[in-house]
């Protein structure tokens, strides 16, 4: 085969510049990401329940759904969240399942079970969606000088970002952190009472009086004789003021006065809940996290939010302004970067490296060549097996820098000692060279590949990691065998001549010299130790239990974490504390990373929602750090999380966290693992708490766990009323 294209050069140019154009569009085309997917499809139920306590939503609403969780294909668990006035289901399937299918058997199974759901959630409705858990970025927005209230910057996030961004290509599902505005039908219990009503006569007056009603038309078919019009008879729509909701009628007594909303309550305009605080540098803001949908693109579905939300900016009020308090993007940008760099780095080191050696421009400009040739391939094959732009990716990519000039070297290599030694033509002297190593090159191939090979078909997370490492290295691997059997045979021949080494010139001479000293010296050690073996085998299993010795010591982690540049924070008050009672405690959290700190950007706040579950009683804090280049050792995240642990421990009144993202995102919120006890006993909700107590305090005490926390809220106080 390399005798075919030695006579044909051009007809191997044009195979690798084929080629090298197929990689430019494969590039093109590839999706960017940090990490191959490896979490698998998670489906996500969620409803509310609108003033149910977490015990009345687990009973009455949970349970129902689970019990007709059974059937689904490929489903490998799940696991449920019952929280007050709302709940949260998901659903973990295997790798191999089709994420689409999986939402249509799940949205099958949960529509059999609406119909035993109470009539409040069946009004708000259950959504099934195809998103993870873990936020791919929060958009915010702020006051900036105090001008608009809380409720005011929600109801303007939800009335005119929630819906455009929520449909963009790529989102699973959003999450306000604030609400929008509702009528507030504020009820006094005295004039009630007065007028022999309850609080569920008003509720129906506003579900029957509140409605959009058809009203039918003037002259529809079939219509009477000499009827000439036909029109469309509107009747009154839904509510609309303040005016409108206290002029519902309650009541008509006998003698014709009416009892009307406003005469046994307060109605304005308010939030929809009350329950949360939203703050950004302490300043009245909102905010709505952007989940992912099950294997969208995280670079490419954050680039269409930003576009979208620059456009809907252009409305905002002048007081209002757009931040990203939590953003997983930049650090996937810059390790990208930082792996692209050190690919061309490795370039440019592996042609200074043959230059020195090899001593010859025409030489050395054959093996670097075959380098964009072979990578710009290996792109092509990462698109037929739809892999992705990732660190592991380019990192194959970078190792494989050194391989694959090594068959192109060889041939160079090779063909020059033919020259030399017969006395031939370039062209005569790569056909000869070629019919002595074509079978070593390919051996080498085979054996460098069955080193990676089996790292493609290893299972679980680690396979989804290393099977794209695998299939890039010995792709490239392939592709240059391929290139030193058809494109640098072509070259030798043309390119090469004869000529001698520059080996007392300048540097070289030098350089030679040297390398020659040291040559001689390692054939004399060679030799010592080879005459005496039996001591220096010895030596040899020595530092053979060594190695083993430390390899044993080393910890070992799936990934290694990494400074992501933000942090999380989460407070927990005691048990039944008022979200006012909460926030005196987010202040001093707020002080700390506002005032105590440099390294600090942003902190992005929001009191009544945490990892942990949504009540009064939970906060949350988004952290965001200052750039990389503007930061030492000493501030970097794992610095910054051990001084705020130390400076939470001043925090009286509820309980703080530091902690940074995960490694890998799907994976989870936070790094670390999860601990879950589960009751299958069925002792009971209050001992199983108990267990979970007496194991964090195992846990805490235990010399090789950090941040031990628990994952779920404490019960709250409740107040049980016997109605006579």
């Amino acid at each position: 085969m390399a005798n075919f294209f030695i006579d044909r050069p051009v007809f191997a140019w044009v195979l690798a510049i084929i080629t090298m154009l197929a990689g430019v569009l494969a590039i093109r085309g590839l999706p960017v990401q940090q990490y191959p997917q490896i979490a698998p499809p998670t489906i996500s139920i969620n409803a509310t329940y609108p003033g149910a306590s977490a015990e009345t939503v687990e009973n009455a609403v949970t349970q129902i759904i689970e019990q007709r969780l059974t059937g689904i294909d490929n489903l490998r668990y799940f696991q449920s969240s019952s929280s007050d006035g709302a709940m949260s289901i998901s659903l973990t399937f295997e790798p191999e399942a089709d994420p689409d299918i999986a939402q249509v058997q799940t949205q099958n199974k949960v529509q059999g079970a609406v119909t035993q759901l109470p009539q409040e959630v069946q009004q708000m409705g259950v959504t099934v969606t195809k998103s993870n858990e873990s936020f791919l970025l929060v958009v915010g927005l702020y006051s900036e000088s105090n001008q608009m209230t809380q409720d005011e910057i929600s109801d303007y996030l939800v009335t005119n970002f929630r819906d455009p961004i929520s449909r963009i290509n790529g989102v699973g599902n959003v999450r306000i952190f604030g609400e929008q505005h509702a009528m507030r039908v504020w009820l006094d219990p005295a004039k009630l009472y007065s007028f022999d009503m309850t609080p569920l006569d008003v509720q129906s007056a506003i579900q029957v009086q509140n409605t959009d009603i058809s009203a039918g038309q003037l002259g529809g078919m079939p219509a009477l004789d000499g009827q000439m019009i036909n029109a469309t008879i509107q009747a009154q729509s839904r509510l609309q003021t303040v005016e409108d909701f206290e002029n519902i009628v309650l009541r008509v007594n006998e003698n014709g006065s009416q009892v009307r909303i406003k005469d046994v309550a307060k109605v304005e305009i308010g939030a929809a809940s009350y329950d949360g605080i939203v703050r950004y540098k302490r300043k009245p803001a909102s905010g709505m996290a952007v989940m992912l949908a099950t294997g969208a693109n995280a670079l490419e579905t954050a680039k269409l939010v930003k576009d979208r939300v620059e456009e809907l900016s252009s409305l905002l009020p002048s007081d209002l302004k757009v931040v990203y308090p939590y953003d997983t993007t930049p650090f996937v940008k810059l390790s990208i970067k930082s792996v692209i760099q050190t690919l061309l780095e490795a370039i440019v080191l592996v042609f200074c490296v043959m230059y020195l050696f090899l001593q010859n421009f025409r030489a050395t400009l054959i093996p670097t060549i075959a380098v964009p040739v072979v990578l710009l391939g290996t792109f092509t094959i990462l698109s037929l097996f739809g892999f992705t732009i990732n660190t592991l990716t380019m990192f194959a990519m970078v190792l494989a820098i050194g391989l694959l000039v090594d068959d192109a070297i060889v041939v160079v290599e090779n063909v020059e000692r033919v020259m030399e030694e017969d006395k031939l033509p370039p062209k005569e002297a790569t056909k000869k060279s070629m019919g002595q190593i074509t079978g070593a090159l390919v051996g080498i191939a085979a054996v460098l590949s069955t080193v990676f090979i089996p790292m493609a078909f290893f299972s679980g997370s680690a396979g989804g990691i290393y099977r794209q490492f695998s299939i890039t290295i010995v792709s490239a691997m392939a592709l240059s065998v391929a290139v030193a059997l058809i494109l640098s045979p072509s070259l030798c021949a043309t390119l090469l001549k004869t000529t001698h080494h520059n080996e007392n010139r300048f540097f070289f001479g030098w350089f030679n010299r040297n390398f020659n000293k040291a040559r001689d010296g390692y054939q004399k050690t060679a030799s010592y130790m080879a005459q005496r073996i039996a001591r220096f085998f010895i030596i040899y299993l020595a530092l053979i239990g060594v190695i083993v010795f430390m390899f044993n010591r080393l910890p070992s982690s799936f990934l290694p974490d990494e400074d992501q540049g933000s942090m999380f924070t989460m407070i927990s008050a005691p048990a039944g504390s008022t979200a006012q009672r909460t926030l005196e405690s987010v202040e001093q959290v707020e002080d700390f990373f506002l005032d105590g700190t440099d390294a600090v950007d942003h902190l992005f706040t929001v009191v009544g929602f945490s990892f942990a579950g949504s009540a009064q009683n939970a906060a949350f804090g988004f952290v965001g750090l200052k750039d990389w280049a503007e930061r030492d050792e000493s501030q970097s995240v794992f610095a910054l999380a051990g001084q705020a642990m130390g400076a939470f421990s001043q925090i009286k009144d509820a309980s703080a966290f530091a902690f940074f993202p995960p490694p890998i995102r799907e994976l989870g919120n936070a790094s670390g693992f999860d601990l879950q006890l589960v009751d299958r006993a069925g002792v009971g909700h209050e001992t199983l708490m108990n267990a979970r107590n007496q194991l964090l305090g195992m846990a805490a005490q235990s010399e090789v766990l950090t941040g031990v926390r628990p994952n779920g809220l404490s019960d709250v106080p409740q107040y049980k009323i016997n109605i006579d």
